[in-house]
């Protein structure tokens, strides 16, 4: 059992979160603007009767991008085929996707932005004019067989928006942001699914969870678990403050709901680096991980509590982070600022 607080789903948490997923639009908590904005889309296509643009959600892991492509499938009442960008290796693996849809389906490709080349230029003309060119043979003799496709939504999901080409995002109608959760909507979430799973939570037992929970759903939904797990065999069975607090701590996750891995990034920077600037893959290598990893797991949320920077010369560690690791920030870095800023979770993206 891992005691990381990673966005990322791991195959045993997958069913749990399964449970609880929110089924329709009015289910689901949080990203209110993106919600109505998704609402006015799709109400508007099923009164036209015919599919609404392709959609494209961008944002950290765990935020619920899956979870809205599943509601747009139900709200649509429509079929759901699900891939990811690292399954499609050659056009041809795409070709045999987007032959079998039916009208009116919806495709949801997860990470999008690391689709193979070839298949993104076979997607764009499926995505604008329905048709695909399946070339059989090879050199001088190949030929181009053009295949219609079934009129189909694509629901294309990102963590780096900023990966993705020019044309494949010019080619959806809608592109909607997730932003993290604010501690009030992570503990409506946590009341929710302790309702659907059946378990015991006192409100404050629900703050404290939230608060560690790093503005992330699904991060917030593993860690009711855990807190749930050691309720029922060191405590009452009931998730209340004192379970929370003893179970985060058992489990490694700090007040600031930083893990293992992120609170190693910080001391890596802190104590083998003074501080830094560092090169991300300097850094990653110094704590046994991949730079995606930092990169994509680690990073957004040290960004937005203000305990780490980015730099031109590279990562940073910021006079917050020295003070949550209990060291005094040498005099260039010092500030008065002693707790992470203010609105840690409402930041622009």
């Amino acid at each position: 059992m891992s005691n990381e607080t990673s966005a990322v789903a791991a195959p045993e948490d997958r069913d749990a979160e399964a449970t609880v997923r929110p089924k329709r639009l009015a289910e689901f908590v949080g990203q209110q603007r993106v919600r109505e904005q998704l609402e006015v889309l799709l109400h508007s296509a099923l009164r036209r009767g015919s599919p609404p643009d392709h959609i494209l959600l961008s944002g950290s892991p765990g935020l619920g991008k899956t979870t809205l492509s599943m509601i747009v499938a139900t709200e649509l009442g429509s079929g759901l085929r699900l891939t990811s960008g690292p399954a499609i290796e050659r056009a041809g693996d795409l070709a045999a996707v987007l032959t079998s849809l039916s009208a009116g389906d919806v495709l949801f490709i997860d990470e999008i932005h690391r689709i193979a080349r070839p298949a993104e230029e076979l997607l764009y003309s499926a995505m604008e004019d329905f048709r695909v060119d399946v070339v059989v043979g090879k050199g001088p003799g190949a030929t181009a067989i053009p295949l219609d496709v079934e009129p189909f939504t694509l629901v294309g999901a990102t963590t780096r928006a900023g990966l993705l080409t020019g044309p494949m995002r010019d080619r959806f109608g809608f592109v909607g942001h997730l932003d993290f959760y604010e501690p009030d909507e992570l503990e409506r979430v946590l009341s929710r699914s302790a309702q659907i799973l059946n378990i015991a939570i006192t409100p404050d037992g629900a703050a404290e969870i939230a608060s560690r929970s790093r503005g992330t759903p699904r991060i917030a939904n593993r860690l009711l678990r855990r807190v749930r797990d050691y309720a029922e065999v060191r405590g009452a069975g009931v998730v209340d403050l004192p379970a929370a607090r003893a179970a985060l701590k058992v489990y490694d996750v700090d007040p600031l709901g930083l893990d293992r891995l992120d609170r190693a990034v910080l001391r890596a920077l802190v104590e083998n680096f003074g501080g830094g600037p560092v090169g991300l893959s300097t850094l990653a290598i110094a704590v046994g991980e991949q730079p995606d990893t930092v990169a994509e797991v680690c990073e957004p949320f040290l960004l937005r509590a203000g305990l780490l920077a980015r730099t031109p010369r590279g990562r940073v560690a910021t006079a917050n982070a020295w003070r949550h690791l209990g060291r005094t920030p040498p005099p260039q870095i010092a500030t008065p600022v002693t707790q992470a800023p203010e609105g840690l979770f409402n930041l622009d993206p």
